[in-house]
């Protein structure tokens, strides 16, 4: 199958255009910068050179974003250039040359503010219903691109899933207060509990909406991680974290006193994959419980592929206070999901 993989040299778009190619698929790795994983290079707001890369496309894979990063260092005009008229130019492409799947790289950003409890309320349980609340440009742009997906599925009869991903990425909290208060590995192997995916997995969940679109049609699915928590836990979360996970991995606090760790006091939102698992067929592999199976046995709790990826940073330029510049408003949440 030909594969057009947009965002080719980023975080995730490497990780596609490496396993798909090793499944022997053709892949069209598209990016604006010049990667090892880039076969087309330039812009997807520009609608000729995207009709170019479309040609004997079967499969479009849309990861290519301006995305939370660059909410303090590019306009918002930008953000609507890239995210919404360059996802425009993709769907007419993808109904001009008869692209049998199109799938969507969206973030569950989307849900913003839904997602915060007040101080000691139950935790968020996230699904697909939850309505979505974006609170910066990043979210807003995202949303919207999923509308026209959605449009296009209805009016074009063009397959598109959207795929709503939780964190992946490897670099740096951006909330200071985290980075002071928590070791990384220990920061991302809480998140797994909840909000955040291994990178091997958010392509699998890819592969697997690639071949169920000409199915379903149309689709959004929640990509994270399987929490071991139920819906009935989420007072406790957002009460008292450690107490509710002591029931479910009784050897978590040895393991973590003997690395110098700690648990999140409490717990603002579970993300459920459920529907993702269910409808799409997606199996994750990585998840809490391995990763303390694996710290348990002294190994590396990432995927090889996570490991082979590593982290790229999100700028060509580095700032001194965190992994990217964090936009001075106070309704920004530093921490929330890319």
């Amino acid at each position: 199958m030909k594969i057009l993989v947009t965002g080719s040299a980023g975080h995730l778009g490497e990780a596609l255009v490496r396993r798909l190619s090793a499944a022997s698929h053709e892949v069209v790795g598209l990016d604006i910068k010049p990667s090892s994983w880039t076969r087309a290079v330039g812009s997807i707001t520009k609608p000729g050179f995207i009709n170019q890369a479309m040609k004997g496309v079967e499969a479009v894979i849309h990861a290519a974003t301006l995305h939370k990063p660059h909410v303090a260092t590019h306009s918002r005009q930008a953000f609507i250039n890239t995210n919404i008229n360059g996802t425009l130019n993709l769907l007419e492409a993808a109904v001009q040359h008869g692209v049998k799947s199109f799938v969507f790289t969206s973030t569950t950003s989307v849900f913003g503010d839904a997602m915060r409890p007040g101080p000691g309320e139950p935790a968020v349980w996230v699904t697909e219903n939850l309505p979505a609340q974006p609170k910066n440009i990043y979210g807003v742009t995202k949303l919207c691109a999923e509308g026209l997906c959605r449009m296009f599925s209805r009016n074009h009869r063009l397959a598109c899933i959207v795929l709503r991903t939780s964190r992946f990425f490897p670099e740096d909290d951006d909330n200071r207060h985290k980075r002071q208060a928590f070791d990384d590995d220990n920061l991302k192997v809480n998140e797994l509990l909840f909000r955040r995916a291994d990178i091997a997995d958010m392509v699998a969940a890819h592969e697997r909406a690639i071949e169920k679109a000409p199915e379903l049609g149309f689709g959004t699915f929640i990509i994270s991680a399987t929490s071991p928590f139920r819906r009935q836990d989420a007072p406790g979360l957002g009460r008292d974290a450690p107490v509710v996970l002591q029931r479910y991995f009784p050897e978590y606090r040895d393991i973590y006193q003997a690395l110098g760790w700690k648990m999140f006091a409490s717990i603002g939102r579970v993300y459920d994959n459920r529907s993702a698992r269910e409808t799409l067929g997606w199996a994750p592999e990585h998840g809490f419980g391995g990763a303390i199976a694996s710290l348990k046995a002294g190994k590396d709790y990432r995927s090889e592929l996570a490991c082979q990826v590593g982290a790229k940073g999100y700028h060509d330029e580095t700032f001194e206070d965190g992994p990217y510049p964090v936009e001075d408003n106070p309704s920004i949440e530093a921490g929330h999901d890319r």
